[in-house]
């Protein structure tokens, strides 16, 4: 059973920093992408940042090009997200995703998601 823990979320004034951590329960390198998502108040969950293992590819929403970063640590079995100049809109609790695809078959993880709150 694949388990995913994140860590780090708080609140934060605008303008500050984050960094939020997930950790595998197993070895990161049998995931295929590993991301950050985001649900909002009131709205849907929403894709932040993801990263394919092989190869290093990263994909981030428009609204955190150039302020978020996502990374990993392949020993740590941990992928983060380090989030800069946050906005009161990107508060969310933010859950981590992890991908494995083996033959026709997706199988999808999801972390229990951290709380972001950034006040104006």
């Amino acid at each position: 059973q694949v388990q995913l823990v994140e860590s780090g979320g708080g609140l934060v004034q605008a303008g500050g920093s984050l960094r939020l951590s997930c950790a595998a329960s197993g070895s990161i390198l049998s995931f295929n992408a590993m991301g950050w998502y985001r649900r909002a108040p009131g709205k849907q969950r929403e894709l932040v940042a993801t990263t394919a293992i092989n190869g290093g590819s990263t994909n981030y929403a428009d609204s955190v090009k150039g302020r978020f970063t996502i990374s990993r640590d392949n020993a740590k079995n941990t992928v983060y997200l380090q989030m800069s100049s946050l906005k009161p809109e990107d508060t969310a609790v933010y859950y981590c995703n992890a991908v494995s695809k083996y033959l026709i078959r997706t199988y999808e993880y999801w972390g229990q998601g951290t709380q972001v709150t950034v006040s104006s």
